[in-house]
């Protein structure tokens, strides 16, 4: 195995995506739930779902939810924390870029840290339009570009398959200048900068651990054995730059992120 992996959903399939979701970003999915006022008689649809931490949440307030996810894992994993969770919703493998969904079929379309990653930013931004019935509500939770994601991201991007030519970096969708002009005229947008905390209580060694272990594009970029200790080295480097907490104990690292809540005209 190599740290040359191509296909997107192989990427995200890579280590265990739950578990790192539920340890680091699952307590923004309630935040986007309440942002968009998801509640029961309400159909949902969350792009780019991962394993469930808006999606989830959604069913739990009562929505009729569809969550949709490039790769299979994710919604199998969503799946299992679904009927753990005694709540039920439809599991779809769908591109962001190409969602095989009818137009205006959802009263409230999200996506948390998911549809920012898909390339064609302006075809994402389409299809989050066309499958969302006029008046109804958009959700995004995307990192900010000077939040600390993208120096996160470029660790590990010497070290991974480039981008496809042309495409935009992923955290441009935290910027609320470039997310009004993927909307344009179409909806009616309102955004709010927050903060997503991570901790590791075994401080800046044990937070790349975790990664290496869980998150797919860092067990990419591990995988290769000609460059693994290369990317150990950058990545503690900067686990140790940016650490908030203490410089023995817990670590802590501050990610900004936007919460923009449009609604289609």
């Amino acid at each position: 195995m190599t740290a040359r992996v191509k296909a997107p959903s192989t990427v995200w399939a890579l280590g265990d995506y739950h578990r790192f979701a539920k340890e680091m970003v699952w307590g923004v999915g309630p935040e986007l739930v309440a942002a968009c006022g998801i509640g029961p008689g309400q159909r949902v649809l969350d792009v780019a779902a991962g394993t469930g931490n808006v999606a989830i949440r959604a069913a739990e307030a009562g929505a009729d939810v569809v969550a949709s996810d490039l790769t299979p894992e994710s919604l199998e994993a969503g799946r299992r924390e679904a009927e753990e969770r005694r709540v039920e919703l439809e599991w779809v493998v769908a591109d962001a870029q190409a969602l095989p969904f009818a137009d205006a079929e959802f009263d409230v379309v999200t996506s948390s840290f998911g549809a920012m990653f898909a390339p064609d930013h302006q075809t994402v931004a389409d299809e989050l339009l066309r499958v969302c019935r006029p008046g109804g509500t958009i959700g995004l939770a995307s990192f900010t570009p000077d939040g600390g994601v993208g120096e996160f991201f470029g660790v590990f991007a010497p070290y991974l398959p480039a981008p496809p030519p042309g495409a935009p970096p992923p955290v441009l969708w935290g910027d609320e200048r470039h997310l009004r002009g993927l909307l344009g005229e179409r909806a009616e947008l309102a955004v709010e900068r927050r903060w997503l905390v991570e901790r590791s209580p075994g401080g800046p060694r044990a937070y790349c651990d975790f990664y290496r272990e869980t998150f797919g594009p860092a067990v990419a970029a591990y995988a290769d054995p000609g460059q693994a200790a290369a990317v150990d080295r950058d990545f503690l480097a900067f686990a140790t730059r940016m650490n908030r907490g203490s410089a023995e104990g817990p670590s802590e690292y501050h990610y900004e992120y936007l919460l923009a809540v449009a609604r289609k005209r």
